[in-house]
């Protein structure tokens, strides 16, 4: 039991020393998925920085552009995360099916923000909507958060 114990204080240290391993990048060293992302989409926004963050299990890179929208990359260049706090998410770089969903349901509102992760997609409006999808674009959940 002691050993065990030990062993997860150990992983705990580990991986409190490791995380929060920020290590800025240029654009052309993100992966090349990334870059042809951000080229293709957003490219009337201009990047103030990206960063790699490298933890124990994962590495994510993250760019930032001037006007303060944020885009999240996986290793491999694919997006994760696309938030635009002074802006919209542009809809070619949102898949088709949410698009549609979107104008169909609520053809006032605008995607301020959409994050994937291995079971669903998460869509936040701008008429202060939360939908959620998974992963084949049929609506799971919903939320309205107008605080």
């Amino acid at each position: 039991m002691k050993k065990l114990v030990f062993f997860l204080v150990c992983l705990f240290t580990m991986q409190v020393v490791v995380a929060d391993n920020d290590k800025p990048v240029t654009f052309e060293q993100l992966p090349q998925a990334a870059q042809s992302f951000v080229k293709k989409h957003f490219a009337d926004r201009n990047v103030a920085f990206s960063k790699m963050d490298k933890d124990i299990f994962d590495v994510t890179y993250d760019v930032m552009f001037v006007n303060g929208d944020k885009l999240e990359f996986d290793k491999q260049g694919n997006w994760k995360e696309m938030k635009c706090k002074h802006g919209l998410v542009p809809e070619t770089a949102v898949p088709a099916q949410i698009v549609k969903y979107v104008k169909t349901n609520y053809p006032e509102a605008k995607i301020l923000q959409i994050e994937k992760d291995r079971y669903e997609y998460e869509v936040k409006l701008s008429n202060f909507w939360d939908l959620k999808f998974d992963l084949k674009f049929n609506l799971i959940d919903m939320d309205r958060d107008d605080d």
